[in-house]
């Protein structure tokens, strides 16, 4: 027999179709923890989770390894719910979003790109033989990347979902007038990005040495983990494919891949281990909040 939650989803599929968790959010009023539940418990649905989750190291969880996405951004985002027997239906709808969030994220991608482009045609002062790339990392290199709208962390406005993460990398030898010539040149592009209706889209970025890049690769603290995390796992867009390769070459010689690699078998296992205590009902909500079980820190105004 269905709970009332459960009936009120069925009742929804069955008269729009297969839907993703946010589709189903916006038209049922229900706190977003009983909403997963319902769907995930209930035999009459069919809950099919779209792209992959990969590390991401968060200091309020013990051992700082989680997945991401975060158990709701996933649910609401990247799942399809659509009814038992009908897999033709699901089908269709999850190659439709599938689709569009490999659409975002080519297009995020591209927005780096030209924003790199104007930059370095801005910044006509640049030293003739200076190595310098640029290094794109975050859910937009899984294909993951969504236009939810959340608040960006500096200013509270809302930008349109996922961000850019950008690693600038330069050689040792770059004097530090040319460093901060180009910080200031990469805030302004990224300001005016901000603040454009039209683009509204949030850069993380930084400027690095290759010496810092070593010593961080000591893997020895929670900061020096995830600044390598994001090296290890980004993507050359412009600049020098020689430094690009210096690069991960360093964190090829201190082993940071298989570190990871360790790390994100452990965050399956807790991932696994977390959903199916919700699922039971042996967590309470208090739990699940200050453990960041559900949703991450960061995502917690966002869906509170």
């Amino acid at each position: 027999m269905l709970s009332g939650e459960q009936d009120a989803v069925v009742g929804l599929i069955k008269a729009r179709g297969p839907s993703t968790g946010l589709e189903i959010k916006k038209e049922i009023d229900m706190d977003p923890l009983l909403l997963w539940k319902a769907c995930k418990t209930c035999e009459a649905l069919h809950v099919r989770t779209l792209g992959r989750r990969y590390l991401r190291l968060d200091r309020n969880v013990d051992g700082f390894a989680r997945l991401s996405p975060s158990i709701l951004r996933e649910f609401l985002t990247y799942s399809v719910v659509g009814l038992n027997g009908d897999p033709a239906a699901l089908d269709v709808k999850c190659a439709e979003i599938t689709s569009r969030t490999h659409k975002i994220s080519r297009y995020k991608l591209d927005l780096a790109r030209q924003m790199i482009s104007g930059i370095m045609a801005d910044y006509t002062e640049m030293p003739l033989g200076l190595e310098i790339c640029f290094i794109v990392a975050g859910d937009i290199i899984y294909n993951m990347g969504h236009d939810v709208p959340r608040p960006e962390r500096s200013t509270g406005r809302l930008v349109k979902g996922s961000d850019i993460d950008l690693v600038v990398v330069v050689d040792n030898d770059t004097p530090e007038i040319v460093i901060k010539a180009l910080d200031e040149f990469i805030y302004q592009r990224k300001y005016r990005m901000l603040i454009n209706p039209a683009v509204n889209e949030e850069v993380d970025y930084k400027i690095k040495k290759l010496s810092l890049i070593r010593e961080q690769a000591q893997f020895e603290d929670f900061k020096h983990m995830v600044a390598i995390k994001i090296l290890q796992e980004g993507i050359l867009i412009s600049g020098s494919q020689n430094l690009f390769s210096t690069v991960k070459k360093i964190i090829r010689d201190r082993g940071i891949s298989e570190k990871l690699d360790a790390l994100e078998m452990r965050a399956n296992i807790f991932r696994q281990q977390v959903e199916e205590a919700i699922l039971k009902g042996t967590l309470d909500k208090a739990q699940i909040d200050n453990m960041h079980l559900f949703y991450s820190a960061e995502e917690f105004e966002e869906f509170e």
